[in-house]
């Protein structure tokens, strides 16, 4: 089946072990149209109440009618035997964790706050997201997003966090945290994610500076381009470099900073591109096609992806391609416009920035361009997460309960996917690059981005190694949900039971 953008939208709700998505199809308050109609298990329960028994029949009656690997449903586990809906499903889709296809990414949320995360951008927190040091238990800012009071305190990339406590008088050094409980007690520490948690902080900046200031949570919108270094021209000697930093694939609005990116390379006439993925755990699928569609050259109407379901529910099955047209998301109405002309750019190389976070609707770009480019395309960086599968949203709405489960997976015109290893075998070229957080992204003396530059350039690299989270392999799924591998010695610092917006935005504080 082939249809158009207004049929089909999906957002990929990542919970990779930490990481995530993959696709899915949300219901209709998340921002756009989803597949006519909209998913639904078969009986549905009946909620006359909100108990831990109602929960778990209705995630049981999801997983049977529409999870993708039917065979891979433990038949054995007793829904009685439970009183937590996650520690149910966990058991449920032991047998696909175990072969490391479901790594975390069957999970219950909350439907308010994932609406308010997919129509808005919408988190509480300092702004930040945050990695450890595995090698040496310490803790850095990645990034800071321009709209929090992380950033407002003077936190940004290559700031590490030295001290956390509600007080001057009570601050716990994080050295102490890491030795006595790990990086949880780290999270622990930081405190719920709530508007006015405050946190008195102590941090080294990059150009190590130290200070101790109290920091409050707050609402912010996250921002998916930065307006500092999101979309730079990189002059490498007489050509023209797109660059290209996208955080998130949330929220849906997030359509029109695209659309400002790719007008801007357009009208400069850049044909060789760095697209930035590096902490980019996925979102929305919709803005995967978007972002596609900008990059279309001559391959209009040609196939960007294919979505296939369990073969109960091959009706749903249908062919993305790329379009000269495409509708926005309104803000004012929640829903798609009217479908829009658009430019597009004419990709001769793209080099991908990739880490070990990078999932879902990033790899969907990645796999799908790499049907078109040949040998000009690039993985820069480490080896990415894997995860072609997607999952859908299903609503017991008395409960604010959200059961996102894997129920489809994606493919690129070439028919190629299941990269559950990740991207680093499946790409042509590679370049293994360190992530050098004490220089600021877009700059090109950033390890990944001369390397990248290197590439576009022809000059040579080194392979990327084809490892993706082996000391995690067979973990329990909530071991899983908060290990992301960077790809070195750093991981995300990511909660055990993450919120709507770490599930999408991993590391995110």
């Amino acid at each position: 089946m082939k249809i158009g953008r207004t049929a089909l939208t999906a957002t990929l709700a990542l919970a990779l072990a930490a990481c995530g998505g993959g696709g899915s199809n949300p219901p209709p308050t998340s921002g756009g149209p989803s597949p006519t109609p909209t998913p639904t298990p078969t009986p549905t329960p009946t909620t006359a109440a909100c108990t831990a028994a109602e929960e778990i029949d209705f995630a049981n009656a999801v997983l049977n009618e529409w999870y993708l690997f039917p065979d891979l449903l433990d038949d054995t586990v007793n829904p009685a035997d439970f009183n937590d809906v996650q520690d149910f499903l966990d058991a449920r889709v032991a047998p696909a964790r175990a072969q490391d296809i479901d790594r975390g990414f069957t999970f219950a949320t909350s439907i308010e706050e994932e609406n308010e995360l997919i129509n808005s951008g919408s988190s509480a927190g300092f702004g930040v997201r945050l990695g450890y040091d595995t090698a040496n238990d310490r803790v850095f800012v990645l990034e800071a997003f321009e709209n929090g009071n992380g950033f407002a305190a003077g936190i940004d990339r290559g700031t590490e966090l030295l001290a956390i406590g509600t007080a001057s008088t009570n601050l716990q050094l994080v050295s102490s945290l890491m030795a006595s409980g790990g990086p949880q007690a780290v999270v622990d520490a930081l405190g719920p994610s709530d508007p006015g948690v405050t946190r008195v902080l102590r941090f080294r900046t990059a150009d190590g500076t130290v200070i101790e200031q109290s920091v409050a949570k707050s609402d912010f919108s996250l921002d998916p381009i930065s307006d500092r270094y999101g979309v730079q021209i990189i002059q490498d000697g007489a050509k023209k470099v797109g660059y290209l930093n996208f955080r998130t694939f949330f929220p849906s609005g997030a359509d029109r900073q695209i659309e400002d990116a790719f007008e801007r390379f357009a009208q400069e006439g850049v044909t060789e591109f760095i697209i930035d993925f590096r902490y980019n755990g996925g979102g929305l699928v919709r803005l995967a096609e978007v972002m596609g569609d900008f990059m279309r050259g001559p391959n209009t109407g040609s196939v960007f992806s294919r979505t296939v379901w369990r073969d109960s529910k091959s009706d749903r099955n249908r062919t993305d391609s790329f379009e000269s047209s495409v509708p926005f998301f309104n803000p004012q109405t929640g829903q798609l416009g009217a479908a829009e002309p658009i430019a597009s750019v004419n990709p001769v190389k793209i080099a991908f920035i990739a880490r070990g976070g990078t999932a879902s609707a990033s790899e969907l770009v990645i796999n799908s361009m790499k049907s078109y480019l040949g040998n000009n395309i690039a993985l820069i960086g480490t080896n990415t997460f894997g995860k072609p599968v997607g999952q859908s949203g299903f609503d017991l709405d008395s409960c604010d309960l959200r059961i996102r489960a894997v129920t489809f997976k994606t493919v690129n015109a070439d028919d190629e996917g299941d990269y559950f290893s990740g991207l680093a075998t499946t790409v042509p070229n590679t370049c293994a690059a360190a992530d050098d957080i004490f220089t600021p992204l877009g700059d090109p003396a950033e390890d990944s981005v001369a390397k990248a530059l290197d590439f576009l350039a022809g000059r040579s690299c080194t392979a990327i190694s084809a490892r993706r989270d082996s000391d995690i392999s067979g973990a329990s799924a909530e071991a899983q949900r908060a290990t992301v591998d960077l790809g070195d010695t750093r991981r995300m610092l990511q909660p055990r039971r993450p919120n709507p917006a770490q599930f999408e935005i991993p590391g995110l504080f």
